[in-house]
């Protein structure tokens, strides 16, 4: 890549650099310069330089890349140096100049003052890495694998210069990105410099108390890590908070005025507040982390994980299902707008609810928890979010970008709602369109209408949503969510009227938190300008989750199993009318209401299914749950016909096809239509019963699946449910990409293990963080 590199200053930096560049043979020579002999002749004699000095003019000239790594305060004087080397033609004039200095304007303005024009190869950067030891011998060539450099694109530098030092320090294993240098310091002087002045002031602070040496005694990992930078070099230090002082004394003067704030909750014992604030840094720290990597929020581990299911034939037991998501989602949602505290329990821990707290935290709201399922909400109002800072990231959940896309078009604030790679290439325009009808200005992404979406304020706008009737071209719950909560504060009143049912967990809640909801038929109306009252919500089990175990057991042999306290929504109960049809033995007990809810146990046991032509009226009712029915079809016996089911093919993956996909890699004959999926039962029906008598023999015991490896396109419900077709499998099956598992259903393989299925997880090391699952 270059004929010879010149590093000047062989420190941590200096010295990393130049060992990434031998070991990559990025170059044919290395020199230094470094005002330590030693260090310099150790280098040589290890093969790392082919020359050194203590002087620039012995060693720089024919370089073509000269890197400077001294503190900032002595770049100047290598200025001049470089520039009388140009000036006697020992440097092309084009020779790439960069350096690795932490503040960036004083750098420019150095070659300002030495330079007549700055130089065309002039390229300041800033790699963000460092260690806790200093100086030549605590050098490492990986020092910048997966860490940022920033490169301040001058408008004076010839584009080939960018380009080849870009190529440097990619080549080396970093990320490079562009910042001009104004913002650079003002970034790091927030990010980094700040927190080392902290680290130093606070050491300081207790090596000056009277009793300093207990202090130091009984500090604890805290201490340590917070105070771990300030072993850093000192002049290094020093010269750098001189050199970006006023960005840092500006840093400095919106820290004390936070320091001041959070010392005056405390003397003012403000519970709330203070919960609050520290509610929102713990999550925060944890939440851009995850939107910068595009990474879930739960457990990590098991990213590009897969399960390794050996057939089993039997489940029973009584088990506990996981909160329902659909009303998490609302629970947050109506909750953070109402008046008062909202309490929940059993809210559902996976990654698409926790999605939507953080952009309820992120607007302003106060959430303590989730802890084991219990949430505190303190309500803002219906007018009390704040603006957030940062575009609102959904992670993979399309309920809550939807959702959320009617609250925020009714905000004074403009917002941006934006989503991984997977949410971000699904279609938003079926919310977008009807919201503008109300006046919403919402812009979604490209030709097809993705997010991010772009929602301008209504303090721009300058009028409120107005009330419309909408006819929805599909029953869809989201989208009939969306312009009700939007319609909460529109002008006059919303209609929305759907062609079939669809989950009502939107209208039952609202009801719930004291807000009046008209339902005619398919006729939803809402009156804009009333107020939500804070309350007490319990989550039920989600009947989707529970979905899994109920066909579990009914095609298992000899199998009972209950469900406890499910969540019986009629507008939910679509999968227990299906396996009805199909002849599944269910039956409920304990019915009661729980948060305006109608709940129930739920007992299945081994069935002998038959296949059948499943009514369209029933689709929306059952849309989420498709993926393992078609499980049981496949052990029914005789066909099973799916039509008008449309919309599964715009899920988190395309479910009919992906489904029909595995289907036939475990042998079953199946023929995927443009609505739907046909596919022929292996069942055998039923067996013989006693002699004399009329009892029906379930017979469940022969294989209808074969085994092999399923790639669950990154699909929780697809991954969920060919788990379930291991209980009439023949082989072993092993399921490709189950990490998103956790976006609905975190637990659930142990929850299979319990009931006597054997699922091994295979935690891969390599993490694909980019597609998750989300909700409806």
């Amino acid at each position: 890549m270059f004929q010879q590199v010149c590093i000047i200053g062989l420190g941590l930096i200096g010295a990393s650099v130049a060992q990434a560049i031998r070991d990559q043979q990025l170059s044919a020579r290395i020199v230094a310069v470094d005002r330590d002999q030693l260090s310099l002749t150790e280098a040589i004699e290890q093969g790392l330089l082919d020359a050194g000095s203590t002087e620039l003019s012995a060693v720089a000239s024919s370089s073509d890349l000269i890197i400077i790594a001294i503190p900032v305060q002595a770049v100047s004087a290598v200025f001049i140096d470089i520039k009388a080397l140009i000036d006697s033609g020992r440097l092309a004039a084009d020779c790439i100049i960069s350096d690795v200095c932490s503040t960036k304007l004083n750098v420019v303005e150095a070659a300002q003052s030495v330079f007549a024009s700055l130089p065309i190869g002039l390229v300041p950067a800033h790699p963000i890495a460092g260690a806790e030891n200093s100086g030549y011998h605590a050098r490492r060539s990986d020092l910048f694998v997966n860490h940022s450099v920033i490169i301040c694109e001058l408008p004076t530098t010839s584009r080939t210069a960018i380009f080849k030092l870009r190529q440097l320090w990619e080549a080396i294993g970093a990320t490079v990105m562009a910042m001009d240098a104004e913002h650079h310091d003002s970034i790091l002087a927030h990010t980094s410099h700040l927190p080392h002045l902290l680290a130093f002031n606070l050491v300081d602070q207790l090596a000056s108390h009277d009793d300093n040496l207990n202090m130091f005694r009984y500090a604890a990992g805290g201490f340590r890590d917070f105070t771990r930078i300030a072993a850093s070099d000192p002049k290094m230090w020093h010269d750098i908070f001189f050199a970006n002082q006023t960005s840092i004394v500006s840093a400095l003067d919106e820290y004390s005025s936070y320091l001041k704030n959070i010392r005056q909750l405390i003397i003012d014992k403000d519970s709330t507040a203070l919960m609050g604030l520290l509610g929102r840094a713990q999550a925060a720290r944890r939440h851009f982390g995850h939107m910068l990597a595009s990474t879930p929020y739960t457990d990590i581990s098991t990213m590009s994980a897969s399960y390794i299911i050996s057939p089993s034939h039997t489940v029973t037991g009584t088990i506990a299902i996981p909160g329902d998501k659909s009303i998490s989602h609302r629970s947050i949602m109506l909750g953070s707008l109402a008046e008062g505290v909202t309490q929940v329990t059993g809210f559902l821990e996976g990654e698409d609810a926790l999605a939507t707290l953080q952009a309820f935290r992120d607007m302003g709201v106060t959430i303590e928890g989730p802890d084991k399922g219990k949430l505190t909400i303190h309500g803002v109002g219906m007018n009390g979010l704040k603006p957030s800072k940062t575009p609102i990231y959904m992670g993979n959940s399309g309920t809550s970008m939807r959702l959320l896309a009617g609250i925020l078009a009714a905000q004074s604030f403009d917002s941006v709602l934006t989503g991984d790679t997977s949410l971000n290439k699904r279609p938003m325009e079926r919310v977008a369109a009807p919201l503008r009808q109300m006046g919403a200005v919402v812009q979604s992404t490209g030709t097809s209408g993705t997010s991010p979406l772009s929602i301008t304020g209504r303090a721009k706008v300058g009028e409120p949503l107005q009330g419309i009737e909408y006819n929805m071209p599909v029953a869809s719950a989201q989208i009939k969510s969306c312009l009700l909560l939007a319609g909460l504060w529109a002008q006059g009143t919303t209609t929305v009227t759907q062609p079939e049912v669809s989950r009502d967990h939107t209208e039952r809640m609202l009801a719930a938190f004291g807000y009046e909801v008209k339902v005619q038929g398919n006729r939803i109306s809402v009156e804009g300008g009333g107020k939500l009252i804070g309350g007490d919500i319990a989550v039920p089990a989600d009947i989707s989750s529970a979905a899994f175990f109920m066909v579990a057991a009914a095609i298992s042999k000899g199998s009972t199993l209950t469900l406890t306290q499910v969540g019986i929504n009629p507008t939910r109960t679509g999968i227990i009318d299906i396996l009805k049809l199909m002849n599944a033995d269910i039956s409920l007990s304990n019915e009661t209401h729980v948060g305006g809810e109608p709940v129930a146990d739920i007992t299945i046991r081994s069935s002998n299914l038959v296949g059948i032509e499943i009514p369209e009226s029933l689709v929306p009712l059952a849309i989420d749950e498709f993926p393992v029915l078609f499980i049981a079809a496949s052990c029914a016996q005789g066909r099973t016909v799916l039509t008008g089911a449309k919309e599964l093919r715009v899920k988190e993956s395309d479910r009919i096809a992906v489904m029909a996909e595995g289907l036939q890699t475990l042998g079953i004959d199946c023929t995927v239509t443009e609505d739907g999926l046909i596919i022929e039962g292996q069942g055998q029906g039923q067996g013989q019963g006693v002699e004399g008598s009329d009892s029906q023999v379930v017979n469940n015991s022969h294989p209808v699946f074969g085994g092999g490896h399923i790639t669950s396109h990154h699909d929780h419900r697809i991954a969920m449910s060919f788990t379930v077709a291991s209980l009439r499998a023949s082989k072993q099956i092993v399921i490709e990409g189950v990490e998103t598992v956790n976006t609905s259903f975190p637990g659930f393989a142990e929850l299979a293990n319990q009931i006597g299925m054997a699922v091994e997880v295979d935690r891969g090391a390599d993490a694909d963080a980019d597609n998750h699952a989300d909700a409806d």
